[in-house]
């Protein structure tokens, strides 16, 4: 239990760290307009490549993160 607590943290720091960059390299292609609400006019509903892989990372690793918090709560309680 106490190789959890001291694990726990890094464990989270790492996947914060691996989940701010999956989602914004995600977004680098979205131009300066999509960040203000605006957008080109193609509209596309399907991922290819690397955008694909990306997208699958973020939602694996933002499971993983939360879990992550859960665990650590329960460990703290």
């Amino acid at each position: 239990m106490e190789f959890l607590v001291t694990i726990l943290p890094w464990v989270q720091i790492i996947l914060s760290i691996i989940l701010a960059t999956a989602i914004l390299l995600q977004q680098t292609g979205a131009g300066v307009g999509g960040a203000f609400g605006g957008g080109d006019d193609s509209i596309r509903y399907t991922r290819r490549g690397m955008e694909k892989v990306l997208f699958y990372i973020s939602i694996i690793v933002a499971i993983l993160f939360a879990l992550s918090a859960f665990a650590m709560l329960i460990i703290n309680a």
